[in-house]
């Protein structure tokens, strides 16, 4: 593609990485990237998945940086940097989708189930953003994406998770933060806020919830996590120069009602 030809989604050049890029919507997240042209690095706890993506990214064509870490760990989210930029040159985008959630009422919720998702969902893309945006604040710009939810919008239902909600609104409203503090830094911060995706951790299928998370959505679907994947690629490219601070929906309209 030529310079004259060159669409402002093109991420040719650019560098990428993705916390959670093993599996589910980081997977696609990832791959996402490549094919609008980015090198990305991966990063994940589980050394075995990171491998399986890199064989898979390599028969696509594309090279993937896996690096394993926890990026609830300061120390790794240190390492993690480093070796991103060891491997890519630098860090253009960071997509920060490493998460986990809980389904539990309230009264159930226990202070370890509640740690857990604060200290990943929260903390440690608070800790990965710090990190990477030190680095993007040194070459004078960069983008963020950081993975929200509907659920930091609407409560969901039939199932409560009330850790998982407030951590979720937590995200959209640290971005807006960063957004705000680090647009002079040519940084632009943005979250994506996905619907009822169908990934390992997410049940879609299950027959007793596809009353209330398909039947209740306008478009009467769950989506696919490449659905999700383009959403991604806009915020961190070009398209969305003039977009920070934004939370993204893609919910196939579930938040609509």
């Amino acid at each position: 593609m030529t310079a004259a030809t060159r669409t402002p989604f093109d991420l040719t050049g650019r560098t990428a990485l993705v916390t959670g890029g093993n599996q589910g919507l980081g997977r696609a997240f990832a791959l996402g990237l490549a094919d609008a042209g980015a090198r990305v690095a991966i990063a994940g706890r589980n050394t075995e998945r990171n491998k399986e993506v890199v064989t898979e990214a390599a028969s696509k064509g594309y090279e993937f940086a896996p690096i394993t870490a926890d990026v609830t760990s300061r120390a790794d989210v240190d390492r993690m940097t480093g070796e991103a930029i060891d491997a890519l040159g630098h860090i253009d985008i960071l997509v920060n989708n490493a998460g986990i959630g809980v389904h539990n009422d309230s009264w159930d919720v226990t202070e370890e189930q509640w740690d857990s998702v604060f200290d990943l969902n929260v903390k440690a893309l608070w800790q990965c953003s710090i990190a990477v945006g030190a680095h993007m604040r040194e070459r004078g710009g960069g983008s963020i994406v950081n993975l929200g939810s509907m659920s930091g919008i609407i409560v969901n239902r039939p199932q409560m998770q009330p850790a998982y909600n407030a951590s979720k609104a937590a995200v959209h409203h640290l971005t807006k933060s960063l957004a705000a503090e680090w647009a002079p830094l040519g940084i632009r911060v943005n979250a994506l806020a996905p619907g009822y995706v169908l990934t390992p951790g997410s049940p879609v299928e299950n027959p007793e919830f596809k009353r209330y998370w398909v039947d209740d959505a306008p478009q009467q679907r769950f989506a696919m996590p490449e659905e999700i994947a383009p959403s991604v690629v806009f915020l961190a490219s070009d398209a969305a120069s003039f977009i920070t601070g934004s939370v993204l929906v893609a919910d196939g309209g579930y938040t609509i009602w």
